[in-house]
């Protein structure tokens, strides 16, 4: 039985190599160098840390110099065969295998401010347009990894279309990208500690609101190309952060752009993590600043977590709307 009943693709090829010729040019080494490149220069322009940078830099030239095309490398030995380059550590592997599995990088798209989790959707054989749409909709899912694990845990059959066949057509699709993409996990075991979490939001929270950092401008919800969006690169240790308010469609229904803050981190070969940090509308944390899915160990902090007072507006842009939805909420605070 073929698991890509909307794709087309030559007899005995994988779903995952159909993916890297339909994206990905006829030698891929200049395609994700230039990549690389791109990320180079946005991090430097965002004020990331200059060691990080030029490691992308390296990365680029190491994999240009090379004679085999790295589709054939990861073919042949996988992501420990990218890390074995010289240059290239088990991070910027993991995004190489990345953009090799499904022709995107997750990271370059968000310092873009072009990420897009339907079009990202599309890239798994048999997930169309239509179907996209409808699991944005209906989990406001942003990753493929949130969505391997929805299709495991049952709340993918809750999206229209999307029935027992179906879904284990999509599971099967998910393991082969994800298996290319970086190490087989359905979740980021080690994290950083929320009390590194929560100082992570406070040092984005307070750089918004003194417009201390670089902008973007984000190509979802932002029907004026305003770059309102602010972004900040910051290390812990050897943990790397990247946190922006959320630009979800949920975060703009519920007018939480200026509150829920993501932040996104990684360290040395795990594969990237992300949690959400809010404002606790409820209970005995409410008014306090909390990492969803971790709010018992924000609560065991000593003294609890400080409470919020009202902060002042922090972007003096215009709000642009659509229909009654305000697209950029002017409240400073962190997702669902």
């Amino acid at each position: 039985m073929s698991t890509e009943p909307s794709s087309k693709r030559s007899p005995g090829v994988p779903a995952a190599d159909v993916s890297m010729r339909e994206f990905l040019p006829l030698r891929s080494n200049g395609w994700i160098a230039d990549r690389l490149r791109q990320a180079a220069s946005l991090l430097a322009a965002q004020g990331a840390n200059p060691f990080r940078t030029a490691a992308y830099r390296r990365a680029a030239d190491a994999i240009v110099g090379m004679e085999a095309d790295l589709r054939d490398v990861v073919t042949e030995g996988g992501q420990m065969a990218l890390e074995a380059i010289p240059g290239i550590g088990p991070s910027i592997a993991g995004a190489m295998s990345e953009m090799l599995a499904t022709g995107r990088w997750g990271f370059l798209e968000r310092l873009k401010g072009s990420s897009d989790p339907e079009a990202l959707f599309c890239s798994v054989p048999g997930i169309g347009s239509g179907l996209a749409h409808r699991i944005q909709e209906t989990l406001h899912l942003e990753s493929l990894e949130a969505l391997e694990i929805a299709a495991n845990d049952g709340r993918l059959r809750q999206v229209p279309g999307f029935g027992e066949r179906r879904t284990a057509i999509i599971r099967s699709a998910l393991a082969a990208l994800l298996a290319r993409a970086r190490p087989p996990v359905s979740r980021v075991v080690d994290e950083p500690d929320v009390a590194i979490l929560l100082d992570v939001d406070r040092e984005y929270r307070e750089k918004a609101a003194a417009n201390a950092l670089h902008r973007i401008a984000p190509k979802r919800f932002n029907p004026t190309g305003a770059a309102w969006l602010p972004v900040l690169h910051t290390m812990r240790g050897r943990w790397h952060f990247t946190a922006l308010y959320s630009n979800t469609a949920r975060a703009h229904q519920l007018e939480r752009t200026g509150d829920w803050v993501v932040v996104y981190f990684h360290r040395d070969a795990r594969p990237e993590g992300r949690r959400t940090i809010v404002n606790e509308t409820q209970g005995p944390a409410r008014g306090r600043r909390v990492v969803r899915g971790r709010e018992s160990e924000c609560r065991a902090l000593d003294g609890g977590v400080p409470r919020q007072a009202e902060p002042p507006a922090a972007f003096p842009i215009a709000t642009p709307t659509v229909g009654s939805v305000n697209l950029v909420s002017h409240a400073l605070g962190g997702e669902r």
